[in-house]
């Protein structure tokens, strides 16, 4: 048997003891969702970012698209819209206040109350709700159907640019729809509290139509306009992402759907508060009720 080969001294290699892996920081549960809610809103300011730069580059192929789904948007909406601040018109803006206002006489004066509350914050808001409630869901259910069916990733595959062929349309749509509609909103919700002045106080209308117009301002009447037009956009952007975004077939569309609402819903509540804020101080005057 031959003896193993001997290394001479001084030529020895030293050979390193393995490393035990360093250990992964596992997060926590709050903190994995809270990565997830940030990672989802870059997300979403992300892609409403990309739908402005695209609405204002050529090729503009969204055209045909974003008419029919304002047109879409506005036959799913109306009746709901009208319906909803009616009955909010009717019994938040006319019965709750003149009660208040009965007491020291002067439900007369219910119209000066009724233009800012319903100009400046109910009309936008309900209108808002009721548009991320109808075409929100529809536009994240359409988009999630269209991911789980592997479409958007077969207009990636053809070179079709899913953004403008598809989100722009929408962003747009609501945007406009919403700030139209708000105008109804505004109307339906001026004819439900001078129907619960008229009929339930029995005042004449001619009080109500008389202090209507000693509150009403420009400001109040644009700054509504441009607060519902945010408003389309946010429930586009959130309702486009969440839908583009699904994961887990038909369940996971129907949970998207779901998120897509109440983040809309959230995005809405924000918004409205700020934009609030700025026109009053903007504006000083509009805050005085004469």
């Amino acid at each position: 048997m031959s003896a193993e080969p001997t290394v001479p001294r001084g030529f020895e290699v030293a050979v390193p003891a393995p490393r035990a892996p360093a250990p992964r920081r596992l997060r926590s549960p709050g903190e994995g969702r809270l990565w997830h809610v940030l990672e989802e809103l870059a997300g979403m300011v992300d892609l409403g970012l990309r739908a402005m730069r695209t609405a204002v580059t050529p090729p503009y192929s969204w055209t045909g698209e974003f008419l029919r789904e304002a047109y879409l948007t506005l036959v799913r909406c109306l009746i709901p819209v009208t319906i909803s601040t009616l009955a909010f018109g009717f019994g938040n803006a006319g019965v709750q206040p003149n009660n208040l206002l009965n007491i020291f006489g002067s439900v007369d004066r219910s119209g000066a109350f009724l233009v800012a509350a319903s100009v400046r914050e109910f009309a936008p808001w309900v209108n808002a709700m009721v548009l991320a409630g109808v075409a929100g869901t529809a536009i994240c259910a359409d988009l999630g159907a269209r991911k789980a069916r592997d479409e958007l990733d077969a207009l990636a595959v053809m070179g079709v640019d899913a953004v403008r062929s598809l989100v722009v349309p929408r962003f747009l749509a609501l945007g406009v729809v919403t700030a139209l509609m708000n105008m109804v909103a505004v109307l339906s919700g001026i004819l439900g509290a001078l129907f619960a002045t008229v009929v339930v106080f029995q005042e004449p209308a001619a009080g109500f139509v008389s202090t209507f117009t000693s509150n009403f301002s420009l400001p109040d009447l644009l700054g509504s306009a441009i607060k519902c037009s945010l408003f389309g956009f946010i429930i586009a952007v959130v309702c486009c992402y969440k839908g583009m975004t699904v994961r887990g077939g038909p369940e996971g569309v129907g949970r998207a759907v779901n998120q897509a609402v109440v983040i809309a819903f959230a995005g809405i509540w924000v918004v409205n508060f700020m934009f609030t804020a700025l026109l009053l101080g903007a504006f000083p005057e509009t805050g005085n009720l004469h």
